[in-house]
């Protein structure tokens, strides 16, 4: 399905609501679905020229139940509840309605999109410091020291196998 700038959507729907052609006629000279131009025209109908001007938009949840509920108590349609809520797409209503039923309320709460950033930290945590004194900072006190005594041991046997070991070319 190819995409339509915002003049051609008016176009389609003026030429609809003349009366002249049909949503048929229409579709098919703009190489499109019946149900498209149809939409156009809902759209129009509740929103004027700006149903076509697209904006990004993230929807509360609280948005999301507004709709879902007003869809079920008017018994309108996708089509016809995007249309009167400015949704771009009706399937968005769809896949809000089986997150409700699937996962509950909480699964329309809006998620951040993108990557996550990355926030600097330290190494260390920050944990208030032990008492002087008290079983925690002597237990954290052997643990530093065990973990010197870890490092000295490896650094010794390296100086030693380097000792051991001198690099000499034996001549032929």
């Amino acid at each position: 399905m190819a995409k339509f700038t915002v003049e051609d959507k008016l176009h389609a729907v003026n030429r609809y609501l003349n009366g002249r052609e049909s949503s048929h006629e229409i579709a098919k000279s703009l190489q499109t679905d019946n149900k498209a131009i149809l939409k156009w025209v809902k759209q129009y109908e509740y929103h004027g020229a700006e149903a076509f001007i697209k904006s990004c938009t993230t929807y509360t949840q609280q948005f999301k139940l507004d709709v879902l509920n007003y869809m079920i108590e008017q018994g309108t349609s996708l089509n016809e509840t995007a249309a009167i809520f400015k949704i771009p797409s009706p399937s968005t209503i769809l896949v809000w309605r089986k997150q409700l039923e699937t996962q509950g309320v909480d699964a329309l709460q809006s998620k951040k999109k993108g990557r996550p950033s990355v926030k600097k930290e330290s190494n260390q945590q920050h944990k208030p410091a032990p008492v002087k004194g008290s079983t925690e900072a002597l237990e954290a006190r052997i643990k530093q020291l065990e973990m010197e005594n870890t490092y000295l041991k490896k650094l010794n046997a390296l100086v030693q196998n380097k000792e051991k070991s001198p690099k000499k070319t034996k001549r032929k």
